[in-house]
Formats: C-alpha cells, structure tokens, sequence
C-alpha cells in the first residue's frame, strides 16, 4: 500500500486526485438540486393554479421558491470570498508542495512510465485500444463535433434554466457514463493503474519495472477462422463495424420509439441519425475495452490502410 501512497502523493498527482473528488462532489450537488427540483415540479403538477404564481426551481437559501436578487452585493459578495478562498488553498498548496520539475529532457533516459499530462492521460489510455489514428485524431475530434452539435441536436424543451432528473433523465445519463464512466475513469487508470511499460498494477501493487507479460491478442476475424491480410478479414471486419451501427440504430431507434415517440418525431431522421452515430461511438470504447481486456481481441477490422 505505501506504493500507492506514494503515487498519490506525487506533487503530479495532487490535482488529479483533488479533480476527482471535485468532480464526484459537484456532480452530486448537481444531482440533489436536480431531485429537489423534481419534487417541486411533481407538487406543480398536481396543482395546477399553484404552478400558475410559482416557478421550477427550488432554491434552497431562499424560503420562497422564486426570489430575484440583485448582482450587488449578492452575487459580487459570494465570487469574492470564493476567490479568497482559492487564493488561499493555491498559496499554501504552492508552499507545502514542491514543484513537480525534472532534469532537463535526455534521449539516452525515458522515463518509465512516461505519462502525458493529465488532460491528456484519456487519449494516451485509449492507445492500448485503438489505433493512434483513431485514438489521437479521430475520437477527440467527434468529440468537439458532438460537443458542438448538441444544442442542435436536443429537441427537448424542458429542463433549460434549472436542473432537474426526471425531465432530462436520458441526457444526465449519457453525461454520466460518457465523461466520469468513460473519461474520468481513463484519466484515473492512467494515473493509479498503469505503471512501468503502461501495464496494469492494481492499487497496492508493488510496481515492478522488470515485470514482462505474454499477452496473445489476435484480431477477431482470426477467432472465426479467417487469416488476416486477406480480402475476406477485410470484408468480415467491415460488416461486423457496419452491423454495429446498422443494429444499435435500429435499437435505439426502437428505445426512442417506445419511451417518447413525439421526441423521435421532433428530431427527425437527420438529427437521429447524428445523435445516433455519435452515441454509438462513444460505446464503442467500452466494448473495445471489454474485447481487448476480457478476450484478448485486438482488432475489430483490419485492413491495409487502418485497423478498428
């Protein structure tokens, strides 16, 4: 245990482990407003001429439900003791702490493990699953394309302004799993997990620098009987990609269908389709982790010019 101790301790380290807390505390706050609201709008609704002079939102330091105050001193007040506040935290963190500075940079010397910065510690994660091309180039740009395409991409009115679960249960739920289930969690394997020759050290785990292993990881398309380098592994690695999409299409096609049909019918089959392709590759990360961790499948399809 005094390994991990001394990896979380690392002046490196210190931020992210703050990062972790700080992201696992604001999303619950964010979820207990979210269900607090939720109460409010169930009491709304039951009483249709008291949701007629009250509003949404519940605001827990005001008795009232609605209450407008003023920036001056309200707002004002509040950012200046919370920028006092972090003044406060970085001047004794910068104290207590040394700065994490290494000797300059020698080509005879690599470190071991050499770790990207932590922002980019989910990408240098997402190499052992894909290719650089993908994990470097392709996912971090659907990325920003998503980001970018939500607001045109939500049709749902409700729950703009004010948080609430019950409105924006689907939304919450892909945030949740897409950036903690998936980015965060990758961000914290690299950091705690991945060790000497970025193999897998448990938490407590000593991390040997001489520790080899004999992984066997083959494409699928072996799996099934079909040599690699051949035009029937590429054809078979196409048609499994494209079923993915073509069949979790389908599927959420049929989800959507099911749980809000005036939803379906507001997006139309261009906006689904997008939110369809990005949602699909997002989860394509997990069942790429699971493949290659659980069943040593390193491919899905290859072919001369990249591999998925």
């Amino acid at each position: 245990m005094d390994q991990f101790l001394e990896i979380v301790t690392l002046p490196d380290n210190v931020p992210i482990v703050g990062f972790l807390f700080l992201t696992v505390f604001y999303c619950w706050y964010g979820l207990r407003q979210a269900f607090a609201n939720d109460r409010v709008i169930a009491q709304l609704e039951a009483d249709p001429e008291l949701a007629k002079t009250h509003h949404r939102k519940r605001y827990p330091w005001h008795k009232r439900w609605e209450q407008r105050v003023h920036v001056w001193p309200y707002l004002l007040r509040i950012e200046y003791l919370g920028a006092i506040i972090v003044f406060i935290i970085l001047l004794v963190w910068s104290v207590v702490l040394n700065a994490p500075l290494e000797e300059p940079a020698n080509p005879n010397l690599t470190p071991n493990p050499s770790k990207a910065p932590w922002y980019f510690l989910g990408l240098q994660e997402m190499l052992v699953y894909f290719d650089p091309w993908l994990a470097g180039v392709v996912f971090p740009s659907i990325i920003i394309v998503g980001l970018m395409a939500i607001p045109y991409i939500d049709v749902n009115e409700k729950g703009n302004g004010y948080y609430t679960w019950r409105q924006r249960r689907f939304a919450i739920g892909t945030f949740l799993f897409g950036f903690i289930g998936l980015w965060v969690l990758m961000i914290a394997i690299g950091t705690f997990v991945r060790g000497p020759g970025w193999l897998w050290f448990w938490p407590g785990e000593y991390w040997d620098h001489h520790r080899v292993i004999s992984e066997t990881n083959v494409n699928l398309n072996v799996l099934f009987g079909i040599k690699d380098g051949t035009t029937g592994a590429m054809l078979f690695g196409g048609a499994v990609v494209g079923g993915y999409f073509v069949v979790g299409g389908g599927l959420l096609h049929l989800c959507f269908k099911k749980m809000s049909a005036a939803t379906l019918e507001k997006m139309g089959p261009v906006r689904f389709g997008i939110f369809a392709g990005l949602f699909l590759s997002m989860m394509s990360l997990p069942i790429k982790m699971v493949a290659r961790i659980a069943f040593a499948i390193k491919y899905i399809w290859v072919t001369p010019f990249f591999n998925i």
